[in-house]
């Protein structure tokens, strides 16, 4: 129900919750069954959820659990739905509370929690299956393989519990777009694009710039000595009669794993070190000299085949001319590019780069230059953050204490910080759910600026072609999935 555009509901705070008619619609739509709801990032998913909630809290009886992949993002549901319910026996549970204190907190009537904590507490028996009425997979694109969302919904599925997946895209494969609908037994699709009317009053304009980058002469070497060792190694896999397709393509030789490791330890090694020099490749062309040394480094404490490596000429040509590059305190023609853009920006800005090495480079290089900056990444590893300081740096950066936020892949699920406007790729990715996630952490309260920077004649073109062209793939996927769904005469996996 809405008044004076603002939702009233017995279980939600007066006035604290816009009413926006797709939110009530989408929420309606889950009622009798379980149900996917994909919308895009920016529009209040979690608004969504909390109508759900408030609906099942009065008519049910059990436990709801709201579970998001994140120690961050499960710390941003629990404070909103605190703001939001008025209910006070809400939770938060994350694999850092001790299971004495966690038994106490799965008693609350909401549990906001990470689907590892879940699933282990389940399989220690700590929590029954049957404990919950209605659970909630944000993020739920990754209810694929192994993840932990699969595990948790087979587990809940014969005990009438019903259940929600939120996502702002499905995969652009089919397959896997299929394989989620399938494991968190969802009946229905509710979904809108940024093209429906509903929407459209709240879609703010995100432009995409592409800032193309060349590399230094320097760098070219480089790149050709690691291009050689590479094609050196397929040379050999050819000779030895492994068929090499769609042109030295990573994606497709690993694919080749069970194939060739089941011929010989020589061919093994050689398909290893192939690899190999694919990453330390494709490091060195989107990250920059820091990080592929760094990146070799940890390849030395290989066991397994690091002699092929390193006992390659190219290769080891290739890190003398990196290391001689780093000694002159030179790192990528991107970091060269990306100042002058920050430099420029007078609002809230995320960098977004995959590894951990090139965030701390771009953490002292923006410190360099007097610009406050923190970083965001996850908590496996020495160097990685705890949840206490992921919250903490996020706080910051919605306090104006940092200007600009460096994030790994922890930052591009949810991180909803309204006053974002720009937002910079410093790597791209060949995903369409992880470039629709990057994007949208702008353009969500104003309009929004994305910067993509793609090093020339490297992996980058590439990859950056890949994600839109998937996410051109993934932005009808919904209603495709939906359409059978709704047609009793199609089986899903069939149709597709």
């Amino acid at each position: 129900m809405k008044h004076d555009n603002y939702i009233v509901h017995h279980f939600i705070r007066v006035k604290s919750m816009e009413s926006r008619d797709y939110q009530i619609n989408l929420a309606g739509q889950t009622i009798d069954e379980n149900c996917l709801i994909v919308l895009p990032t920016g529009l209040g998913k979690t608004a969504i959820a909390v109508q759900i909630i408030a609906q099942y809290l009065s008519v049910g009886e059990k436990a709801i659990l709201f579970l998001a992949p994140t120690k961050v993002l499960v710390h941003q549901h629990y404070e909103f739905l605190k703001n939001t319910l008025t209910i006070f026996d809400i939770a938060l549970i994350t694999g850092e509370d001790i299971i004495t204190k966690r038994r106490k907190l799965w008693e609350n009537s909401v549990i906001c929690a990470t689907p590892e904590i879940a699933k282990n507490d389940l399989i220690r028996n700590i929590i029954l299956p049957d404990k919950f009425g209605l659970v909630i997979f944000d993020e739920a694109h990754r209810s694929i393989g192994h993840y932990a969302y699969s595990y948790i919904a087979s587990e809940i599925a014969d005990h009438n519990t019903k259940i929600i997946g939120m996502t702002a895209t499905l995969p652009s494969e089919k397959e896997k777009a299929v394989e989620i609908v399938h494991n968190l037994r969802i009946t229905k699709i509710a979904y809108r694009t940024e093209d429906s009317p509903d929407v459209k009053p709240y879609i703010q304009d995100t432009k995409i710039e592409w800032i193309l980058v060349s590399l230094s002469p320097e760098m070219k070497h480089v790149q050709s000595l690691l291009k050689a060792s590479l094609d050196d190694k397929y040379a050999k896999l050819q000779k030895y009669g492994v068929v090499i397709y769609s042109n030295k393509s990573l994606s497709k030789l690993l694919k080749m794993q069970n194939y060739i490791t089941s011929k010989n330890k020589y061919l093994t090694k050689l398909y290893f070190t192939t690899i190999r020099i694919h990453y330390a490749l494709n490091m060195f062309e989107s990250h920059g000299v820091t990080s592929f040394l760094r990146f070799c480094a940890r390849m030395k404490l290989k066991k397994f085949g690091v002699d092929y490596l390193f006992n390659d000429i190219n290769f080891t040509r290739g890190i003398i001319a990196s290391k001689a590059m780093q000694e002159n305190g030179f790192e990528h023609d991107k970091i060269i590019k990306l100042k002058d853009i920050v430099k420029q920006l007078d609002s809230k800005t995320i960098i977004f780069t995959s590894y951990r090495d090139s965030v701390e480079i771009i953490h002292e290089k923006l410190t360099g230059m007097n610009i406050k900056n923190g970083f965001l990444i996850g908590k496996a590893g020495k160097t990685g953050l705890k949840q206490k300081k992921q919250i903490e740096t996020v706080q910051k950066f919605k306090n104006n204490d940092y200007k600009v936020l460096i994030a790994t892949k922890v930052g591009e699920e949810g991180l909803d910080i309204s006053e974002v406007n720009n937002v910079i790729f410093y790597d791209n990715v060949p995903s369409s759910i992880r470039f629709i996630q990057r994007k949208g952490r702008t353009g969500r309260k104003y309009s929004g600026k994305v910067f993509v920077l793609i090093a020339k004649n490297t992996i980058d073109e590439t990859y950056y072609q890949i994600g839109i062209r998937k996410s051109m793939a993934a932005k009808n996927m919904g209603a495709q999935i939906s359409h059978v769904l709704n047609n009793p005469s199609k089986s899903l996996d069939l149709y597709f």
